[in-house]
């Protein structure tokens, strides 16, 4: 019976399970906000991109004297 009592006190006494609970909780709230800043930087670049791409569509210079162009679905120019 005693022997019971002392695995019982150390069951009760082990912290390692809420532990390992808050650290998941904790990496789970990390991925997750590094994922958001992934997605919003990815977003803001697009943007960038696609508002550049439209102020130099036809007015690029190329070395046959034409003018270039700009797909910014696409992501090329020429």
């Amino acid at each position: 019976m005693k022997k019971l009592m002392t695995m019982a006190r150390q069951f009760r006494d082990d912290d390692n399970g809420a532990a390992m609970v808050e650290y998941s909780i904790l990496i789970g709230i990390i991925a997750g906000a590094a994922i958001l800043a992934i997605v919003a930087i990815g977003g803001w670049v697009s943007g960038r991109f696609t508002g550049l791409c439209s102020i130099l569509n036809g007015k690029g210079v190329l070395a046959g004297g034409g003018t270039g162009t700009c797909v910014a679905s696409a992501g090329t120019g020429t």
